[in-house]
C-alpha cells in the first residue's frame, strides 16, 4: 500500500474530491514532507504555515534572492518582499481603502439578484458558468473602474494562468499561461492609458510614480490584482455554494447579518479557493524536526493548516459563528491577497441575494472539480432555483 505521502498527488481525482482527508492524515504523521512532484517541502501545521508566510528576511517570495530569475511580465508586488515591496503595495492599499467597497457591495447584489430572476423556474444551470464567472468580473472591474471584458473570453484567459501556476507539476501548462499574461498585460496597458471611469486604478494613476521600474510593477500588479482576484472571488464562489448546498439549513441561518458577517469567513476556512503557496528558503533553518537547507523550496498547505485542530476548534466541521477565524484562505502577510476585503463583499453580496430571492437554490447532481493544484475551484456546479 503506498504512504500517505506518496498518495498526496494534488491532481489526483479522489485528492481533488476531497484533499482534507489524506492532508489530517499528514498533519498528525509527517507534518513536514518532502513532495517529489513539487520538488518542495510540504508544511501540514497552521504553525509552520504562518511562520513561514510571516519571515521573509528566511523564505524568500522573490526568486532572484536565491539565484533564480523573474520574467518582467510577473514582477508585481506579489514577486517583491519586503521592504522592496513597500511603495507599490502602499500605492494599491491606499487606492483601495479610498473605494466605495460598500456600494461595489451593493451593486453585486443588485446583479446576483438580477441573475437569480433569469435562472429561477428555468431548470438546471452551471453555478460557475451563470453566477461566479460574470459576478467576479463585475466586481473587479468596479472596483478599479474598468470596463468589464467579455465574460468567456476572460475566464479563458484566466483559467490559462491558473492552470500555469501548477507549471511545476506539468510543465506543458506554462507556455499557454505566459500567453495568457502577455494578453492580459495588454488589456491593462490599454487601461492605463485611456481615460477611466473612477475607481481604483484612476487613484493609482494619479499618484506619482518615480521610474519606469516602478511603473512596470504598477502595471503588472493592476494585471495580478484583476485576474487574481477574479480568480480567486470565482472560485471561492463556488467552493461556498457547494458548501451551502451540502449543510442543509446553513443559508437560512446566514440571514442573520451576524452569522453572515462570520460565515462568509468560515466558509472560505472551511473550503479555500487557494491551496498553497511557495517560499524559498534563504538561510539554513529547522521545521517540525526536518532540516531545511538554503535554496529549497517549502509549501505551506493552506488547505491543511485551515482544518488544523490545534489552531481551530472543531476543524472539520463548519462552524458558522466562529470567532476569531485566523484563517489562511487568502493568504497571511506580506503577500496576502491584496482584494481579500472585496472578495469578502463579494460573497455577503452573494449570500444575501440568495436569501432574499423568493426561490430556493437545490442542488442538481455533483460539481466536477477543475484539475488544479494551487487553486481549488469547480469547472462546473449544476444546481436549480425551485420557485
Amino acid at each position: 500500500m503506498p504512504s500517505v505521502t506518496d498518495r498526496y498527488n494534488p491532481l489526483d481525482a479522489d485528492v481533488l474530491r476531497d484533499p482534507y482527508s489524506v492532508l489530517a492524515e499528514l498533519q498528525d504523521r509527517e507534518p513536514v514532507f518532502w513532495h517529489e512532484g513539487m520538488n518542495s517541502w510540504a508544511l501540514t501545521r497552521y504553525a509552520d504555515c504562518v511562520r513561514v508566510l510571516r519571515d521573509h528576511e528566511a523564505f524568500a517570495r522573490d526568486p532572484r534572492r536565491s539565484g533564480g530569475t523573474v520574467p518582467e511580465p510577473s514582477l508585481s508586488v506579489q514577486t517583491l518582499d519586503p521592504p522592496q515591496q513597500n511603495v507599490v503595495r502602499s500605492l494599491f492599499m491606499t487606492a483601495l481603502r479610498a473605494q466605495d467597497l460598500t456600494g461595489v457591495e451593493d451593486r453585486a447584489r443588485l446583479l446576483v439578484g438580477e441573475r437569480l430572476d433569469q435562472l429561477a423556474g428555468a431548470g438546471t444551470f452551471d453555478v460557475v458558468a451563470e453566477i461566479a464567472v460574470p459576478l467576479s468580473v463585475a466586481i473587479v472591474a468596479d472596483l478599479l473602474g474598468v470596463e468589464p471584458p467579455p465574460y468567456g473570453e476572460f475566464a479563458a484567459v484566466s483559467d490559462a494562468i491558473m492552470r500555469s501556476m501548477d507549471g511545476g507539476l506539468n510543465p506543458a501548462l506554462v507556455e499557454p499561461g505566459r500567453v495568457a499574461r502577455r494578453q492580459l498585460s495588454d488589456l491593462v496597458d490599454s487601461w492605463f492609458s485611456a481615460s477611466a471611469r473612477p475607481g481604483l486604478l484612476a487613484r493609482v494613476r494619479q499618484a506619482a510614480v518615480p521610474d519606469a521600474l516602478t511603473q512596470l510593477y504598477v502595471k503588472n500588479t493592476a494585471r495580478v490584482m484583476f485576474q487574481g482576484g477574479y480568480s480567486t472571488m470565482a472560485a471561492a464562489i463556488g467552493n461556498a455554494v457547494n458548501t451551502l448546498l451540502t449543510h442543509p439549513g446553513a443559508l437560512e441561518r446566514m440571514r442573520d447579518g451576524a452569522l453572515l458577517a462570520t460565515g462568509v469567513d468560515e466558509l472560505v476556512r472551511y473550503d479555500g479557493p487557494v491551496q498553497g503557496t511557495t517560499r524559498t528558503t534563504v538561510r539554513a533553518c529547522r521545521i517540525g524536526g526536518v532540516d531545511i537547507t538554503p535554496g529549497q523550496k517549502v509549501v505551506p498547505l493552506f488547505a491543511a493548516a485551515n482544518r488544523d485542530p490545534a489552531a481551530f476548534t472543531r476543524a472539520s466541521e463548519l462552524v458558522l459563528d466562529r470567532t476569531p477565524n485566523r484563517h489562511l484562505g487568502y493568504g497571511w502577510g506580506p503577500h496576502s491577497c491584496i482584494g481579500t476585503t472585496v472578495a469578502q463583499a463579494g460573497l455577503r453580496a452573494l449570500i444575501a441575494a440568495l436569501n432574499d430571492h423568493p426561490s430556493r437554490l437545490t442542488p442538481a447532481g455533483e460539481g466536477v472539480r477543475r484539475r488544479t493544484a494551487t487553486m481549488r475551484a469547480f469547472d462546473t456546479l449544476p444546481a436549480d432555483l425551485i420557485p
